[in-house]
């Protein structure tokens, strides 16, 4: 493992981000082409079409179970190939469903494949990094992570445009062939031999029996699970909102490009504050912003009309600045304790998180139909909820730490 002094290497961030934003170009690009899609499916309900993009998070919370755990046997890299082949399978099918149902199957099969990049690359980044260094380069990477929502629905829709919406799943198969490439020839195994864990039928719950001694890691899964998931609620439901609710079908794609900026640039600031700061300070005062800001747009709007569309995009845009210093900092506190089961660390807090992210997404935006107050509530609610576990979990990790001194 590298000392937290060391500098990462450019081509390392942007490798781990490439492996990454397969994930984002899979989710955001399609969402220009959704009611499209359900044309030729024969799906013309926008409430069923937010399932292709939260069925794709069930999909990378389960297939987590299984590529963590295998990948601390057999190493990090087989683990990303076999990912990719299993999306490439998906992709195909997703290519071929003659209906919703089918879709919805080549979705959560394309989650699966995928989270074995997702995850895995945290697993990397866990083997190479540590403490704040490892927020840092994970900021960083996750910044470079963004710049693909900025740009993928826009791709989504020009593709669309000029070649169907089936062009889309080629382009994303063109670029998990480029990126496995670049995998394969660039990047060394991190996890060393006397690190692997023998694989054995019961290495899942020895895993959940080993993580459960942290207290503060299942807290901070808790509370990306709920962030997620209230941010998974704008996510499925952005193209309805846009679209449908304020009529914005063409300018869609620039509005979600210029929210996605928001979060990408708070995440890279966070990337140059979080050695002053440290992650717990940073991520702490974003979420006191991001509850309060959300709160404040339900109070201001309870039974009344949507707002305007720049008063909407302002509100969101606060929020989601606040998410650049949350996301990367809640998950390398999760990670940190962690370090010596990485693999199995990275996928049983990925599943649990998605496992409270998915309901929630699907629960409140079931109610996102003429109006957004619904989203602003989830938003608030998950964001209190956030603070509340977060000032608990410090409060008894500080006073456990004045008992023990």
């Amino acid at each position: 493992m590298q000392e937290g002094n060391q500098k990462p290497n450019f081509e390392f961030v942007a490798l781990m981000a490439a492996l990454m934003s397969i994930v984002a170009l899979a989710i955001d690009a399609l969402l220009p082409a959704l009611s499209n899609i359900g044309i030729a499916i024969n799906s013309f309900d926008s409430t069923d079409h937010q399932l292709l993009i939260t069925m794709i998070f069930l999909g990378l919370g389960i297939g987590q179970l299984f590529f963590g755990p295998l990948s601390d046997t057999f190493g990090r890299k087989p683990m990303v190939y076999l990912g990719f082949s299993v999306f490439t399978v998906a992709s195909i099918l997703c290519l071929w469903a003659p209906s919703l149902e089918w879709m919805i199957v080549g979705r959560i099969l394309q989650g699966i494949g995928l989270s074995a990049a997702r995850t895995i690359s945290i697993s990397i980044i866990r083997d190479t990094y540590k403490g704040d260094y490892m927020a840092k380069v994970m900021s960083f990477v996750t910044a470079f992570f963004i710049l693909v929502p900025v740009v993928a629905p826009a791709i989504g829709k020009g593709v669309m445009g000029v070649f169907g919406w089936q062009a889309i799943f080629y382009v994303q198969l063109i670029m998990a062939l480029v990126v496995s490439v670049w995998f394969w020839k660039r990047q060394p195994e991190t996890l060393h031999p006397e690190y692997k864990i023998p694989f054995s039928s019961h290495i899942f719950v020895d895993g959940v029996k080993e993580l459960s001694k942290f207290k503060e890691t299942i807290a901070f899964t808790m509370i990306s699970g709920l962030i997620t998931g209230s941010f998974l609620v704008y996510l499925s439901a952005s193209q309805h909102i846009f679209e449908d609710i304020y009529g914005l079908k063409e300018a869609f794609p620039f509005i979600f490009a210029g929210l996605s900026v928001s979060i990408g640039l708070s995440t890279f600031l966070n990337g140059t504050l979080v050695l002053k700061f440290g992650m717990r300070k940073l991520s702490l005062t974003a979420l006191s912003l991001f509850s309060t800001i959300a709160l404040l747009y339900v109070v201001l709007f309870w039974n009344s009309a949507n707002p305007d569309i720049i008063v909407l995009v302002v509100f969101l845009s606060l929020q989601f600045f606040c998410l650049g210093f949350m996301w990367g900092n809640f998950r390398s506190i999760a990670m940190e304790p962690i370090g010596h089961i990485a693999g199995i660390g990275a996928a049983i807090t990925g599943f649990i998180s998605t496992l409270l992210s998915i309901p929630i997404a699907a629960f409140v935006g079931s109610f996102i139909n003429e109006t957004v107050l619904p989203m602003f509530m989830g938003l608030a609610i998950c964001g209190m909820l956030s603070l509340a576990i977060f000032l608990i979990t410090q409060k008894r990790i500080s006073k456990k730490a004045k008992l023990m001194a």
